[in-house]
């Protein structure tokens, strides 16, 4: 039930060769020249922005610059404030600790 099974592989059976393509010979036949005309040059690009802010777009682009701002903002204030407690703590614990084994070296 447990035991491994080894895949039998099928002997390969020869070479096989792809059918053959038929390609068929083309005819090469020469024009003779013709006057073509040039079309005109094209007109250079205005020298703008390709990007145009519009004024509601620019208030937009502020209003969620400033959102972004004030949410990382938030985001390290939290952070520095989670620091701060941990360390309150663990001095808070330490001075504890150093209480209990002063209080411990008196007894004896």
């Amino acid at each position: 039930m447990l035991r491994p099974k080894v895949p039998a592989m099928p002997q390969p059976t020869g070479h096989l060769t792809p059918p053959a393509q038929v390609v068929e010979p083309t005819a090469v036949i020469q024009h003779s020249p013709q006057h073509y005309t040039q079309a005109p040059a094209a007109a250079p690009a205005p020298a703008r922005p390709a990007v145009q802010l519009t004024p509601g777009s620019a208030i937009a682009l502020v209003g969620t610059g400033a959102a972004v701002v004030l949410v990382v903002g938030a985001v390290l204030v939290s952070l520095l404030l989670a620091v701060a407690v941990t360390a309150a703590s663990v001095a808070v614990c330490a001075l504890v600790i150093r209480s209990l084994v002063a209080s411990d070296n008196r007894r004896r």
